[in-house]
């Protein structure tokens, strides 16, 4: 091989549905595999040269154990081609894109799909002590909460879920909820900008359900105001009287299915593939679990560092919302000035976009390669918390600058 650059070559996604909406009869097997055809299709591939399918799930069942495998059997594409699933919370759809980035790196792979697919709406109730029950009552656990609580390991369970984090940071960067609604309410606006000028047309794949097709997001509403968001409360209010985190004021919980074409420098000339963008380098930081939402924070700062770039070097940042907070302690850690904030999250993020878990990195990645075409911008920054204490970061060059 020439050399071991990673090109990222086209990235599909299918809208976002909300909780039990649009997509609420679909498996995240189900809303991939559409996807993974179109990208074969439209890139006009030979399928027995894919390597691998890599896909970030945080809340599978065994309907579909290891997904990456059963992807590429309901996708029909040839037996040799391999896959498997992951699993970084939130960084799931981006740690698959990394994934294949090494394994092109150390020539193990030349051509992968990776991203990532969640239905909440499927997320399975389940009993771990059903099988040995005798009499008596079943108790079913929901996998949505103990996910939550668990992230953080069992011995120091958050109780309040990601929420408390976001309180947590909210109290150590004094940040209030005015504040919160503003940034929840600019999230809606420029996501609504972004459908209205067709931002999303050539990464959305429509999805035909009951007949009717989908096309466009869900979860954005362009009718929302920071006085509409205000009334809303705040869900730990009844354990903290300060509480300021609202369903209005974090990301939401969704379904959907996006994937990228990860391709070796021999494989976009031996396939003619356009690469959108090259992808230079990535990193990973722990912090404490309890401000798990931090994590973007040294995450960033590690790969400015290996790759020898400035914030300042970055025309487009996205940190995934999570929650307002969580987003404006890591601005202020980061001293972010009034141009970084219009650098930040252009096309709205989680908070109006959604936040499907395992697919959430892989969404980024592909919003953010095609800003940086449609703007004629250089550098692309994409980072995320994660549930459990960590962050991740990479950096995506633009192709056609």
């Amino acid at each position: 091989m020439s050399n071991n650059r990673v090109y990222l070559c086209d990235g599909v996604r299918t809208p976002v549905g909300k909780l039990g909406g649009i997509f609420k009869k679909m498996t995240a097997l189900e809303l991939a595999v559409p996807v993974v055809q179109h990208i074969i299709a439209r890139n006009n591939i030979p399928a027995d040269l894919i390597d691998e399918v890599i896909v970030g799930q945080g809340y599978g069942s065994a309907e579909a154990a290891n997904i990456g495998k059963a992807l590429v059997l309901d996708a029909a594409l040839p037996d040799s081609v391999c896959g498997y699933s992951i699993d970084r919370r939130c960084a799931s759809g981006l740690q698959a894109i990394i994934d294949a980035m090494m394994m092109i790196q150390t020539r193990k792979a030349g051509l992968i799909i990776a991203g990532g697919a969640e239905s909440l709406s499927h997320a399975p109730f389940y009993s771990t002590t059903a099988r040995w029950g005798g009499f008596g009552d079943i108790q079913l656990k929901d996998s949505l909460k103990y996910g939550r609580i668990y992230a953080n390991g069992q011995k120091h369970p958050i109780k309040g879920g990601m929420l408390e984090t976001a309180e947590n940071l909210r109290r150590a960067f004094a940040i209030s909820r005015a504040e919160q609604d503003a940034l929840a309410c600019e999230s809606h606006l420029r996501a609504s900008r972004a459908i209205a000028a067709g931002k999303f047309t050539n990464e959305i794949l429509p999805i035909e359900v009951n007949g009717k097709v989908v096309d466009m997001d869900e979860h954005p509403r362009a009718d929302t105001t920071v006085e509409k968001l205000a009334t809303l409360k705040p869900v730990l209010l009844p354990q903290d009287p300060e509480a300021t985190v609202t369903a209005g004021n974090s990301s939401g919980q969704n379904d959907a299915a996006c994937f990228c074409l990860v391709a070796s420098q021999d494989m976009v000339e031996k396939l003619n593939l356009t690469p959108q963008a090259e992808i230079l380098d990535w990193s990973v930081a722990g912090v404490p679990a309890a401000t798990m939402g931090l994590g973007p924070v040294p995450a960033i700062q590690k790969v400015l560092d290996s790759t020898g770039l400035s914030l300042a070097d970055m025309d487009r940042i996205e940190i995934n919302e999570a929650f307002a907070a969580q987003v404006l302690a890591c601005t202020r850690a980061m001293n972010f000035g009034k141009d970084d904030f219009k650098r930040l999250n252009v096309n709205g993020s989680g908070i109006s976009l959604g936040h499907p878990i395992g697919a959430t990195g892989a969404r980024l990645v592909t919003s953010l390669a095609n800003e940086l075409q449609a703007s004629g911008a250089r550098y692309g920054l994409v980072s995320l918390c994660i549930g459990g204490g960590q962050g991740m970061a990479a950096i995506i060059r633009n192709m056609h600058h």
